[in-house]
C-alpha cells in the first residue's frame, strides 16, 4: 500500500515538474514574441503623393524601428472633425496650422519634449515652434503667392495691390475663406487698406468686396487654379507654390510672383495625438520625418519644401520650392490662433459682404 501511495506521489511530483517547465518554456517564448512583435503607428496625414511618401519615408522607418505603418487619410476639415469626435485611432497628426490649433484649443495633442527630438534645433525659426513651445514643429513650408498669364496680362504683376487693378475685373480666381488659402486674403486686403485687422475689420471687408469685383470666382477646389488659368477663363489666381510646376506645365505662359509685400507662410505641422500608447515611438518618427536626409529626398522629389536648414540643394534642385534661409525670413507669418477664434464670424460677414456680391 505504502508502495502504491509513493509511486502516485512520484508520478504526480513529476506531472507537476513538467506542468511547470511548460509553462516557463511558454512564458519564455511569450516575453521572446513580446520584444520581436511588430508595432503599429498610425499617421493621420494628407493623400497627395502617397506612394512617393511611403518609399521616401515610411519603408526606410519601417525597417528600421520594426514598425508597420498605418495611414488615415483625407482632408484637413474631415481628419480633423474625427479626431476631435474621439474617432480617429492615430498616434501622429499633419495638419495646416489652422487646423493644428483648432486641435490644440480642443486638447487633441500632446505637448511636445524637444529634447526627444533632437532634430527641432535643426529648423529654421519659423518651423521650430510655430503654434507655441507645447507643440509641433512645422516640417515643411509652402507658400501663397500670385500667378498670371504673362502673355494676356499686359502690365507684369508685383504687388498684392496689382490685383484691385480695373484691368482685372473678372479675370481673377481666389481662395473662398473657408479654405487654406481664404483667410490670407484678410490679411493682404487690411495691409491694402492701411489698418490693424484686430483694430478695423470694417474697412478689411470694404476692401474685400472691391476685390470681389474682380474676382471670377470664390473657389474651395484645388483644381480650379490650375484648370481655369489654362482654359484662359482667368488671367491671375492666388496660388500655393506647391501647385506652381503643375499649373506651369497645363499653361506654359503662366508665372509665378512673390508679391513685394511678400508671400504669405504655409505652414504643416506634426503633432503627437492625445492619449496615445506610441507616445516613443511618434517622438521617433517625427524626430526622423525631420532630418537632413529624409528633409532632402523630399525636396528633391518635389514633395515637400524642406524647412531643416542643414538640407543643401543645387539650383535646378531648388526649382518650385521654397527654400533657403533669405526665402523662407521673407514670408509673412499669420497669427493663427487669432484666425481660429475670428473665423466664424468672418465666415458669416464673407457670405453676406462678399459673396453676395458674387450672386
Amino acid at each position: 500500500m505504502k508502495k502504491s501511495i509513493r509511486k502516485v506521489s512520484s508520478i504526480i511530483l513529476s506531472v507537476s515538474m513538467l506542468t511547470l517547465g511548460l509553462v516557463g518554456c511558454q512564458t519564455k517564448n511569450s516575453e521572446t514574441v513580446g520584444k520581436n512583435e511588430e508595432k503599429t503607428l498610425t499617421i493621420s496625414m494628407f493623400g497627395f503623393n502617397e506612394d512617393l511618401y511611403r518609399k521616401n519615408v515610411i519603408e526606410p522607418f519601417e525597417k528600421k524601428h520594426n514598425v508597420k505603418v498605418v495611414f488615415e487619410l483625407g482632408s484637413n476639415a474631415d481628419r480633423i472633425s474625427k479626431l476631435k469626435m474621439g474617432a480617429s485611432k492615430a498616434d501622429v497628426a499633419v495638419f495646416s496650422a489652422y487646423h493644428s490649433m483648432q486641435g490644440i484649443e480642443e486638447g487633441a495633442f500632446e505637448k511636445i519634449n524637444p529634447k526627444n527630438i533632437p532634430n527641432i534645433e535643426n529648423l529654421y525659426d519659423i518651423a521650430k515652434a510655430p503654434l507655441g513651445e507645447d507643440y509641433g514643429p512645422a516640417y515643411a513650408v509652402a507658400s501663397f503667392g500670385i500667378m498670371y498669364d504673362k502673355d494676356k496680362v499686359q502690365n507684369p504683376i508685383t504687388s498684392w495691390g496689382d490685383l484691385w487693378r480695373p484691368d482685372l475685373k473678372d479675370k481673377i480666381l481666389l481662395p473662398d475663406i473657408t479654405t487654406t488659402g481664404g483667410p490670407y486674403l484678410l490679411m493682404i486686403a487690411a495691409e491694402q487698406a492701411g489698418v490693424d485687422i484686430k483694430k478695423d475689420e470694417d474697412k478689411v471687408f470694404e476692401k474685400l468686396k472691391e476685390l470681389s469685383k474682380n474676382t471670377l470666382k470664390f473657389s474651395d477646389k484645388s483644381s480650379d487654379s490650375i484648370n481655369m488659368i489654362a482654359r484662359g477663363e482667368v488671367e491671375a489666381l492666388g496660388a500655393f507654390s506647391f501647385e506652381s510646376q503643375a499649373t506651369k506645365d497645363a499653361a506654359p505662359n503662366s508665372k509665378w510672383v512673390d508679391p513685394k509685400e511678400g508671400s504669405y507662410a504655409i505652414i504643416n505641422t506634426i503633432n503627437i495625438v492625445k492619449g496615445t500608447k506610441n507616445k516613443k515611438l511618434a517622438e521617433e518618427y517625427i524626430n526622423w520625418l525631420l532630418s537632413e536626409d529624409i528633409q532632402k529626398v523630399q525636396a528633391i522629389d518635389k514633395i515637400d519644401s524642406p524647412v531643416n536648414k542643414n538640407v543643401k540643394l543645387t539650383e535646378e534642385q531648388a526649382e518650385g520650392l521654397v527654400y533657403g534661409k533669405e526665402t523662407i525670413e521673407k514670408l509673412n507669418v499669420a497669427d493663427w490662433k487669432y484666425i481660429n477664434d475670428s473665423l466664424e464670424k468672418w465666415i458669416e460677414r464673407w457670405n453676406k459682404e462678399v459673396i453676395s456680391i458674387k450672386k
